[in-house]
């Protein structure tokens, strides 16, 4: 049987019920799997359609994480296994991301109350998973990031979407960075809600259990209503929000390159956060910068499974050109933190180099994602 996601009732005033998934991979911080989307795909549906569900809770077994992204060792090794074939030859990594953005979209659509229990890492596919819930929560140990340019991915799981969401700039300075975001930050970036202590959700699931349920809109509110009773008053300013005018001045204007020097010279910054940011991206891979800029563009004009649909082209095209495969040796690998990229500069993926990445139509009739929206 597999126990990769745990799933359970909870007994509410009123007789209405909680369901709750528990992400139980902690040894891999709760790194989604494709067999752990197929679960959770099954049970939101199946509770859905249950009368007697009246809100969804998720969270990440352990202590570190609620998911620090997907199962990339899996991905990986497909790969190389289909290394120098076309991106549809990988049927793996051609299901992983179908699947894993459709849970996704049914997320962010989800008629019922979905309460994210952030705490931790939350990153890459997590927060895909975070992402659309009606209730997302962090603590004071929550970590956001969408790190993808380190490991030659672009934010994808919607993350182009909710990046395009974030106030001024500071979209594309997160998806060129990978920076971590903590608690007040992540609700000022749009990827967050509310703070609560990491020590109270046995409080939270008391308060849940005797609140009297309806199955009806007003659970919404009365989520609310909870989680606004138990958030940590006075959150501390994040590195973000301090400097949010310079990274207003940093990534302005529409020249990538121009972006990528200004960016490059944080590395010099004497607050830490900067300069971590800084490093980070001139570190990165050159293919998943352009990548990131574009798709970043694109989900401000396009709806939210246009984006879906669009990612999942130029997903699988990362996993055909092998630049992500690299990113995947270099940190989780062989762990020689030395990728080698190919391109190796930003100049070379200027132009027309990123057209095969975006071959795939969003209103291909065969897009695996066609049933995604109206």
């Amino acid at each position: 049987m597999d126990d990769s996601v745990l799933f359970e009732m909870i007994e509410c005033s009123g007789g209405k019920l909680a369901a709750m998934a528990t992400l139980n991979r902690p040894k891999t911080l709760n790194g989604l799997s494709l067999e752990m989307t197929r679960l959770l795909d099954q049970k939101l549906k199946q509770w859905v359609t249950d009368d007697n569900v009246a809100l969804v809770i998720l969270r990440g077994a352990g202590e570190k994480a609620f998911c620090a992204g997907g199962d990339l060792h899996g991905l990986y090794h497909e790969m190389k296994a289909h290394e120098g074939q076309p991106a549809r030859a990988n049927q793996y990594a051609c299901d992983f991301f179908a699947e894993e953005y459709a849970l996704d979209y049914l997320i962010h659509t989800y008629p019922k109350p979905i309460l994210v229990w952030g705490d931790g890492i939350v990153m890459g596919g997590g927060m895909g998973l975070m992402a659309g819930a009606s209730h997302r929560v962090v603590t004071e140990r929550s970590r956001l990031a969408m790190p993808e340019i380190s490991i030659g991915l672009f934010p994808d799981v919607g993350g182009s979407w909710l990046l395009a969401k974030a106030p001024g700039r500071t979209g594309v300075f997160l998806g060129l960075t990978g920076a971590q975001l903590g608690a007040s930050d992540g609700i000022l970036a749009g990827m967050a809600d509310h703070a609560l202590p990491s020590g109270s959700f046995q409080a939270l699931i008391e308060q849940i259990k005797a609140n009297p349920w309806h199955a009806q809109y007003a659970d919404f509110q009365g989520l609310t209503d909870i989680l606004t009773q138990l958030a940590i008053k006075n959150l501390p300013t994040g590195p973000m929000r301090e400097h949010f005018d310079l990274i207003q001045d940093t990534c302005a204007g529409y020249e990538l390159e121009e972006i990528a020097r200004k960016v490059a010279s944080l590395i010099d910054h004497e607050d830490p956060w900067l300069s971590r940011a800084g490093k980070t991206f001139v570190a990165g891979c050159p293919a998943a910068a352009r990548l990131s800029w574009i798709l970043w563009r694109c989900a401000r004009q396009l709806s939210l499974a246009d984006i879906f649909r669009m990612e999942w082209g130029v997903a699988i095209e990362c996993c055909a050109s092998g630049t992500f495969a690299e990113g995947i040796r270099a940190v989780l690998v062989d762990k020689d933190r030395h990728p080698k990229w190919r391109p190796a500069t930003l100049e070379e993926t200027a132009g027309d180099w990123c057209n095969p990445y975006f071959a795939v139509s969003i209103d291909d009739p065969e897009h695996p994602l066609r049933h995604l929206g109206p």
